[in-house]
């Protein structure tokens, strides 16, 4: 539809991103959520002469997008597998490395999918629709307590165990297969007041847990961290708490639990030094062109070691 085509196509912080990168036009740069290639068409245009780009995406769709440029590569991988695949390119250091992270609009829209209660269709949710279990698979399958502990690490829901509960007993009369199976079991739990919140907070969490998008997030910190050159840029975008505490944990401390270590002079040991000292977020001129930016945080930090 047009309206997917258009909505892929609505880069988050644009112009903070690029500017964060501090792109040199010789430079080896990775966006690693290509998308519908909003971001890495503005990158590909500060690269010159031995200057390279290369654009990581496991989604299909995103495939298409691919820019036409002899500085631009395309990766049809999952981030993270970084490190393998820079290395088969040849590829030891970068220079800078875009993430935006989430769910882009063109998937929300998308009612084949799964990810979004608007629609009703299969129960999807894979980002890389060649491997993993389905969100359907995995209520069908997780045991009771496995669910419940999905619901409440990645959706912060308190009431995960009964909803797990919920969710056991209507699998044993006939199995979930739909969005709409997903809704009837989960509507009772929540009150109409919070209703979309709460079911845009059970809806992440099953995403989350199909994809694996907290470890696979963790993975990339780490090879962005070794691939980054002293003084090169790493500009990630997050969009919900929990993806968000963890950029934060690393670029501050160089390690996920935000465990602080000292030199001798009581100076804080980090591989990075802060860009921007204070979170970037979008102003209202930017929400209401792209609702999807509302809740988005861009955060910014150099190698320095």
């Amino acid at each position: 539809m047009m309206k997917e085509a258009l909505t892929y196509h609505v880069p988050v912080l644009l112009k903070e991103s690029i500017a964060g990168l501090n792109i040199q036009p010789d430079g080896i740069y990775v966006d690693v959520t290509f998308g519908g290639g909003g971001h890495a068409k503005e990158i590909v245009k500060g690269l010159h002469g031995a200057g390279r780009l290369y654009g990581f995406d496991q989604d299909e769709d995103a495939e298409k997008n691919s820019l036409p440029d002899k500085s631009f590569t395309f990766v049809r991988s999952n981030f993270r597998y970084l490190i393998q695949f820079m290395d088969w390119h040849g590829i030891k250091a970068i220079d800078g490395l875009l993430a935006d992270l989430g769910v882009s609009s063109h998937h929300f829209d998308d009612e084949t999918r799964g990810f979004s209660f608007r629609f009703t269709g299969d129960l999807d949710m894979r980002m890389n629709k060649r491997s993993g279990k389905t969100a359907a698979e995995l209520l069908n399958t997780y045991p009771e307590e496995a669910l419940a502990d999905v619901f409440y690490i990645y959706g912060e829901l308190r009431n995960s165990r009964a909803i797990a509960k919920a969710i056991v007993q209507a699998r044993n009369n006939r199995k979930i297969k739909t969005t709409q199976d997903f809704l009837d079991i989960l509507k009772p739990f929540f009150s109409r007041e919070k209703e979309k919140k709460q079911l845009a907070q059970a809806f992440q969490a099953l995403r989350i847990e199909v994809n694996g998008e907290m470890d696979a997030l963790k993975e990339l910190l780490e090879q962005a961290s070794q691939l980054l050159k002293p003084g090169g840029r790493m500009v990630v975008i997050t969009y919900h708490s929990l993806e968000d505490r963890l950029v934060k944990n690393f670029f501050k401390t160089g390690n996920f639990e935000g465990e602080i270590e000292k030199d001798f002079y009581g100076n804080i040991q980090s591989p990075f030094k802060a860009i921007n000292n204070k979170v970037i977020v979008p102003d209202e001129e930017e929400i209401d062109r792209n609702p999807r930016s509302r809740s988005a945080k861009l955060r910014i930090v150099e190698k320095v070691k």
